[in-house]
């Protein structure tokens, strides 16, 4: 047995009966708070630097786990279990890059990225907007991030971008931004929201034009 196939199995023990009242209970909605918890957490390890081999070991452990878990609630279900998944994924990931799996020939990273979104498209025809399917939960400035790069790469028209040269400098601004918005009782983050929301429109506006 593989050390997944042993992860697989106490997962499943823990939600049988006999197991664990609380991991029997749970339910793909209950665990999303624990997946953006245990995401951020890795993503804190990773970007601090100061991660040892066994501090991040721990944190890609407890993202697996969510994935473990969810997949055991499907597969108690009747529904697919995490064989489909891993299958699944390893199909995509063969279908999405035909550079390493076929005989499409790319000249570097631009390349790539234009085939993985025109594969992307033909693989989700209901999404009719370079702009579909990015998660409104997403915290404000990833989701106005996500945003104006999907914009750029389906040739949208965004603002000329001015700014600081380094990551330093920029978190130094947004701080800045931010402390003064504290200051007079505004909310940085549904400010961002809103102003992205207007982008969105006028983006999608745009969009509509050249159809």
């Amino acid at each position: 047995m593989s050390a997944l196939d042993d992860l697989v199995a106490v997962m499943a023990q823990l939600r049988a009966p006999g197991g664990c009242p609380w991991d029997a209970e749970q339910t793909h909605a209950s665990l999303v708070p624990f997946l953006i918890e245990e995401a951020h957490e890795l993503a804190e390890a990773i970007e601090a630097g100061d991660a040892d081999d066994a501090h991040l070991r721990e944190e890609l452990g407890d993202v697996l786990l969510q994935v473990v878990f969810h997949a055991d609630i499907a597969r108690a279900e009747g529904r697919f279990d995490l064989d489909d998944v891993a299958r699944g994924l390893a199909e995509k990931l063969r279908r999405r890059h035909p550079h390493v799996f076929a005989d499409v020939a790319v000249t570097g990273v631009d390349d790539v990225v234009a085939n993985w979104d025109a594969l992307k498209r033909a693989e989700k025809p209901e999404r009719g907007s370079a702009l579909d399917g990015i998660p409104a939960g997403l915290p404000a400035l990833a989701r106005a991030e996500k945003m104006l790069r999907r914009a750029e790469r389906a040739g949208l028209t965004t603002s000329d971008a001015t700014g600081p040269a380094t990551e330093e400098a920029l978190g130094a601004e947004l701080l800045a931004l931010v402390r003064g918005a504290a200051a007079r009782g505004l909310d940085a983050e549904r400010a961002l929201r809103a102003a992205t929301r207007e982008l969105e429109a006028s983006l999608r506006a745009e969009e509509a034009g050249r159809a």
